[in-house]
């Protein structure tokens, strides 16, 4: 196939005018340029792609069906440039419009949500896609680029990231609401003698940290249920047994009110970040969303 030579968008708007037209007077009057510039520039652009556009008859140029198509190629290609001007004129506003963002579980059922939908009420123009992973997928779904950002739970390892440190929240404990220990201000390490544990079935430091004190102190307990984060609420509310987690999940998953959810001590903290490339670090996205994080007080008050 020989090479097709298109230089400029000139020889295309001529073509566009002269095949709405039909004639080379009148798209010389509409472009104000010379007929003769008009027929010199169809001449050239039909050698360029190796074409006959039109035929002549009575005076007019009558287009053939290669004009046809071309035509509506060139509305396709001007509709294009049409959406990238927008999308220049956006990008110069607004900086970049669309964001991968992803979160940790323990985030991702109700607070980034609830972010999302707090930048979008501030620019209802910027579009989200959104997963729920857990950290060490994100952090390696971040650095291969499959993601922009992500919400994690801290510490996480990696050696080309930004990680922000957002803030950090006290364990609480899971209780079904007419469980015995429900009535209770706070709940002890002592309180979970005999008691069937619920906990998460990934990582966890708090979980983690439980088990060793519960060892460490001799509370025997009656058996432990291994579950995902987001089953861990329903299991205690159906009186599976009581569970550690973080207070945001057991404040966003306790929809239907059958938890009691109390303090527990001693403390183990959850800390939570943000983690993004170099290049992302002056981004309105990425600072829309450290400005507008939701409010942690309904998440810290425990309910009685």
């Amino acid at each position: 196939m020989s090479d097709i030579n298109l230089n400029s968008l000139k020889s295309l708007i001529i073509f566009k005018v002269l095949y709405e037209t039909g004639t080379a007077t009148r798209t010389a009057k509409d472009l104000g340029i010379t007929q003769s510039g008009v027929s010199r520039s169809l001449a050239q652009l039909e050698e360029n792609i190796g074409i006959q556009l039109f035929m002549r008859h009575k005076k007019r140029l009558v287009a053939l069906p290669e004009a046809d198509e071309l035509y509506n190629e060139i509305l396709r290609l001007i509709g294009n440039l049409e959406e990238m001007k927008h999308s220049i004129v956006a990008l110069r506003e607004f900086g970049v419009s669309r964001l991968r963002l992803v979160s940790a579980p323990a985030l991702g059922f109700g607070y980034v949500p609830q972010l999302i939908a707090s930048v979008l009420r501030i620019n209802p123009h910027y579009s989200f896609s959104f997963d729920i992973l857990s950290s060490p997928e994100i952090v390696r779904g971040v650095e291969s680029g499959l993601f922009d950002a992500g919400f994690v739970t801290l510490p996480v390892s990696t050696q080309s990231l930004v990680v922000e440190e957002l803030f950090d929240v006290e364990a609480v404990c899971l209780i079904p609401s007419d469980h015995p220990l429900a009535s209770r201000e706070q709940i002890g390490l002592e309180d979970l003698q005999d008691q069937h544990l619920v906990i998460p079935n990934q990582p966890n430091l708090a979980a983690d940290q439980l088990l060793l004190l519960i060892a460490q102190h001799g509370v025997n307990i009656a058996g432990k249920t291994e579950s995902n984060i987001a089953s861990i609420c329903s299991l205690v509310a159906n009186g599976v047994g009581v569970g550690l987690i973080n207070p945001l999940t057991a404040h966003d998953m306790n929809t239907n009110g059958g938890l009691s959810i109390k303090p527990f001590r001693p403390a183990f903290k959850y800390r939570f970040g943000l983690v993004y490339k170099q290049n992302w670090s002056e981004n309105r996205l990425i600072e829309l969303l450290k400005n507008n994080l939701p409010d942690l007080t309904k998440y810290t008050q425990m309910e009685h």
